[in-house]
């Protein structure tokens, strides 16, 4: 697999992780039958979409990349879903991550 092809189904992955994110809110401590359905199926094909990637990305840059724009993902999910604005300190928090991200993939080099 290549490298694009790889990225692409990275984004997949955050999409999916993501997804388990919303449905874990919703879920209420896995209380709640459908969510809690939901959660585990979008976890398992994220855990599988990453399995994917780490054959061609290396491991760390992998889990670098899905857990920032996870993490980015998920704050976006939460304002617009849940109303969960961040303050100054999360938005300048969350632009170091994106920043991080970018480090890590645009110069970073590990075999």
């Amino acid at each position: 697999m290549g490298n694009i092809t790889a990225y692409i189904i990275l984004i997949i992955a955050v999409v999916l992780g993501t997804a388990a994110n919303g449905f874990a809110k919703g879920a209420q401590g896995f209380t709640i039958l459908i969510p809690s359905l939901l959660t585990a199926i979008s976890i398992v094909g994220c855990m599988y979409t990453l399995s994917l990637v780490m054959k061609t990305i290396p491991v760390g840059i992998t889990y670098a990349s899905f857990a920032g724009l996870c993490i980015i993902a998920t704050t976006i999910v939460g304002i617009y879903k849940f109303n969960q604005m961040p303050d100054l300190y999360t938005i300048f928090g969350l632009f170091l991550i994106i920043t991080g991200v970018l480090i890590v993939n645009l110069l970073g080099k590990a075999n």
